[in-house]
């Protein structure tokens, strides 16, 4: 059995649909939705399926926002519970029930040497294959085969609240997805602790507080809005 793990991102997208190409076989494609996901990501496995010709099968191990309920806590960078409960321990519970032996390909390149696939050693007969590290393939290559396959990749692609993501990030939710981010205010509400950890810059920890600063226009350094904001008000001689 052979089974192609598509996280949606840039690597595991070009690894799959490069993979149909010069390995032709039987695979199983699957991903590992959180159900926090922005809508444009599932648009993109939608599409992914269709260039792929057979559809994505969807490993879920329940959901952020029931997890998030179940703890009464958020996950930060030190205690990253959501990566495990969410994705490497459903998908190893998923390997174990399938028809033995098992291939995974899985999309990680050749200059991140040391990243890794997750800890699937539990999973017997189990053999991680690694293409792109195969192939010598570095992130110049990946964009280079997506542009020649007219693919685009969701600026999102991880989880539409997280505490990775960055404070341009946080102000692109708010303006873009309202609804998200005041159900992510009240995931902190109810926690008592935050998404953004603290001390991490000097805008407000707090989505409530942070969502104050938004409605009085502020926005972040070095996001698009304000470049395109700036870029108005200067003059022509300016911006030669």
């Amino acid at each position: 059995m052979n089974v192609v793990a598509l996280s949606g991102g840039k690597d595991s997208t070009a690894m799959a649909l490069r993979l149909a190409e010069i390995e032709p076989r039987e695979y199983t494609y699957i991903c590992t939705p959180t159900g926090d996901e922005l809508p444009e990501m599932f648009a993109h496995w939608r599409r992914l399926a269709e260039l792929l010709g057979q559809p994505i099968l969807p490993i879920i191990g329940g959901t952020l926002k029931r997890q998030v309920e179940h703890w009464n806590a958020l996950p930060n960078w030190r205690q990253r519970w959501c990566t495990r409960t969410l994705k490497i321990e459903p998908f190893a519970a998923w390997l174990m029930k399938q028809p033995k032996p098992v291939t995974c390909y899985i999309g990680l390149r050749a200059d991140e040497p040391d990243r890794d696939g997750g800890d699937y050693a539990s999973v017997p007969q189990a053999v991680m294959r690694y293409p792109m590290r195969e192939w010598n393939w570095c992130l110049t290559d990946v964009l280079a085969y997506l542009a020649c396959r007219n693919v685009t990749i969701p600026e999102r692609t991880d989880c539409a609240r997280c505490f990775f993501q960055t404070l341009g990030q946080w102000w692109r939710l708010w303006k873009d997805h309202p609804e998200i981010y005041a159900d992510a205010e009240n995931d902190e509400r109810k926690t008592g602790h935050t998404w953004r950890s603290p001390s991490r810059d000097t805008w407000p920890t707090g989505l409530a507080d942070l969502r104050l600063e938004f409605e009085r226009g502020q926005i972040p350094p070095g996001n698009p809005a304000q470049r395109d904001l700036f870029a108005s008000l200067q003059c022509r001689a300016c911006r030669l």
